[in-house]
C-alpha cells in the first residue's frame, strides 16, 4: 500500500512538473517582452510592406536599423516606382531623405515616439503592452495579439501582431480598419537582435551619398515625361474642386488646384527635379508623416499647416488654413486620381 502511495505521489510531481514546462501564459509573454524592449541594445530587419490604401495594391521593401536609444534607419523602397527614401534619427535630429532628388528635410520631432510605427519592432511591442483590452491567441509557432493602434490615420484602428514563440521576434502586423479588412501588411523576412553597427551609419550625408549612387539614374529616366496631374479621391464634405489653374515655369508645368467651401485647401504640383544644394531644409514646427506609399513633411507657419511629398516623378504641396492635421493627412493620402498634361 505504502508502494502504491509513493508511486501515485510521484505521478502528480510529475505531472505538476510537465505542467510548469507547457505553454506560457499571456502573462509570462508580456513580462518577457517588457525584459526584451528594456535590454536590447538595438536590433536589423528586412520587411516587405504591402499597401491596399490606394487604387492598386504598392508593395514596398524595407530596410531597419535600430541602435538604443534613439538612433534609427528606415529605407523604403518600391522598385515598381523607382521610389526609395530613407527616414534617419539621430543626435542632429530626424531626417527624410529622397536620394534620387538630392532632397531632405530636417525636424527637431521626436519621431518615431509620437505615434505608432508598423515597421518597428518596439512601436508594436509597446502596443501590444499597452493596451489592456488586446486579445491573445496562440498555435504551434507564433504568437498572435490583436491590439488597437495610435496612427495618424486614423482609419487604421486595429492590428493583429505575430510573434515568433521561440524567441519574440516579429513575423509579421497587419493593419485593419473598423470591419477589419487588411490595409497594410508588413512581413518581417529576417530580424537580428542585439546588432551590431559601424560609424556613419546613422550619417545624413553618408546615407544620402550611398543611395543616390542607385537612384539617380532612375531619375533621370523620368525627367522627360509629361507631368500627371493626380487628384485626390476624398475630399471633405462641403468642400469642391473650385479652379483648376496651370503655370509655365521655367523647367515644366506647374498646376494649382484649388478647394473651396466649408475647408478650402490648395494642392500644387509639378514633376520633380534634382535639387542642387544638398543642404536640408530645415523644419522647426512639424514632423515626418507617413502617407502610405512615401513620406511627407508636415509643416504647420502661423495658421497655415502644409505637407511636401514627392512620388512618382512628381513634387505635391498641400497647404490649409482650415483642415485639421488628420484631414490633411487623409486628402495626401488620397492623391491619385490622374489626368495627363
Amino acid at each position: 500500500m505504502k508502494k502504491m502511495v509513493a508511486l501515485i505521489f510521484s505521478c502528480f510531481v510529475l505531472l505538476g512538473m510537465l505542467a510548469g514546462c507547457g505553454e506560457k501564459t499571456q502573462e509570462d509573454i508580456i513580462e518577457e517582452l517588457g525584459e526584451k524592449i528594456k535590454n536590447m541594445t538595438g536590433y536589423k530587419a528586412e520587411a516587405t510592406m504591402t499597401l491596399e490604401t490606394g487604387k492598386d495594391p504598392q508593395q514596398y521593401v524595407v530596410e531597419i536599423w535600430h541602435k538604443n536609444p534613439n538612433y534609427y534607419r528606415v529605407a523604403l523602397n518600391n522598385a515598381n516606382k523607382d521610389q526609395s527614401q530613407i527616414i534617419l534619427r539621430n543626435d542632429e535630429g530626424v531626417f527624410v531623405l529622397t536620394p534620387a532628388l538630392n532632397k531632405s528635410f530636417r525636424f527637431q520631432s521626436d519621431w518615431p515616439e509620437n505615434n505608432s510605427q508598423v515597421y518597428l519592432y518596439e512601436s508594436l511591442v509597446n502596443d501590444i503592452l499597452m493596451d489592456p483590452e488586446r486579445i491573445f491567441t496562440a498555435n504551434d509557432e507564433h504568437y498572435v495579439f490583436q491590439t488597437k493602434t495610435n496612427y495618424t490615420n486614423k482609419n487604421l484602428q486595429q492590428q493583429e501582431i505575430t510573434l515568433n514563440k521561440k524567441d519574440l521576434t516579429p513575423v509579421s502586423a497587419k493593419i485593419m480598419d473598423v470591419e477589419l479588412k487588411v490595409l497594410v501588411n508588413v512581413e518581417f523576412e529576417d530580424f537580428e537582435l542585439n546588432a551590431s553597427f559601424n560609424e556613419g551609419d546613422f550619417d545624413m550625408d553618408r546615407n544620402m551619398t550611398g543611395a543616390q549612387l542607385e537612384s539617380l539614374p532612375a531619375m533621370a529616366q523620368e525627367s522627360d515625361e509629361p507631368l500627371v496631374v493626380s487628384f485626390p479621391m476624398y475630399v471633405p464634405d462641403g468642400t469642391v474642386l473650385n479652379d483648376s489653374k496651370e503655370v509655365n515655369i521655367e523647367d515644366g508645368k506647374r498646376v494649382i488646384l484649388t478647394y473651396t467651401g466649408d475647408q478650402d485647401f490648395t494642392l500644387i504640383q509639378q514633376k520633380s527635379r534634382v535639387q542642387q544644394a544638398s543642404t536640408p531644409m530645415h523644419i522647426t514646427d512639424g514632423e515626418p508623416v507617413d502617407l502610405g506609399f512615401t513620406v511627407g513633411a508636415l509643416t504647420s507657419e502661423a495658421q497655415t499647416k502644409s505637407i511636401n511629398w514627392s512620388y512618382d516623378g512628381v513634387d505635391f504641396f498641400l497647404a490649409s488654413k482650415d483642415l485639421s492635421t488628420e484631414e490633411m493627412i487623409s486628402i495626401a493620402r488620397s492623391v491619385y486620381g490622374t489626368e495627363v498634361k
